[in-house]
Formats: structure tokens, C-alpha cells, sequence
């Protein structure tokens, strides 16, 4: 077994790997080749597997200068603006998830215990702040 993984390590040294743009990539290809069950046609499972091709190229690349440059746009892009927000007012305010529904809910900070109804469920629950 050992042989195995050092021969692989061997094989990727000075590739790419699998970044956080090709996993989701590879989610994404998952998603549309099960799709392919529900709809009917073959288009959607070419674009699935035109999807977990890239992905796999991406993943044994040996230009990671540019695929380095591909997956800082994707996270600057894709996952910085979702939490960019929390992380801007995390002074002032403490965010948490609602234990029913999952709704992302924001209190100031300080107030001590208090009562939060939920926005989207109407859910009702204490929180220390």
C-alpha cells in the first residue's frame, strides 16, 4: 500500500490537485449526470461529463499559475460574498441559523438573552447575544 501512495504522490507532484473550483466543478457534473435519470435526452449528460472532463484536467494540470489565477476568481467570486457581510459586522452583530428552518438570522451584540422570532418560519427561540 505504501508503494501505491508514494508512486501517486510521485504522479501529482507539480499538478494542480483538486482546489476548491474543481470540487464544485465535479459537484456540478454529479448533479446534471444524475439529472440525466429525470429528464429525458442526452444533452444534459454531455454537459455533465463536459463538466468532470475540465474538472479532471484542471485537477492533473501542470500550469498552476493558471489554474491557481482560475480558483482565486472562483473564490472571490463565489464563496467571499457569502460571508463577506458576516465578517464585515462581526463587531456589531452575531449571526446564527435558525434551529427550524436554517434561515441565517443576525442580532446585535450585547443585548444579553433574548427572544428571536424567526423571519421565514416564524419560529420562536432564546439566544444569548
Amino acid at each position: 500500500m505504501g508503494n501505491f501512495r508514494y508512486r501517486m504522490a510521485q504522479f501529482m507532484m507539480g499538478r494542480n490537485g483538486f482546489d476548491a473550483f474543481c470540487r464544485s466543478l465535479v459537484f456540478i457534473a454529479m448533479l446534471l449526470i444524475f439529472a440525466d435519470i429525470i429528464i429525458p435526452g442526452r444533452i444534459v449528460r454531455y454537459i455533465g461529463l463536459a463538466f468532470m472532463f475540465y474538472a479532471y484536467f484542471r485537477a492533473f494540470s501542470r500550469n498552476i499559475a493558471r489554474r491557481s489565477a482560475e480558483n482565486t476568481w472562483y473564490i472571490s467570486c463565489v464563496e467571499t460574498p457569502l460571508r463577506s457581510y458576516m465578517h464585515r459586522d462581526r463587531k456589531h452583530f452575531r449571526y446564527f441559523k435558525c434551529p427550524t428552518c436554517g434561515q441565517v438570522l443576525r442580532a446585535p451584540k450585547g443585548r444579553g438573552r433574548i427572544r428571536v422570532t424567526c423571519s421565514r418560519c416564524h419560529g420562536v427561540f432564546e439566544k444569548k447575544v
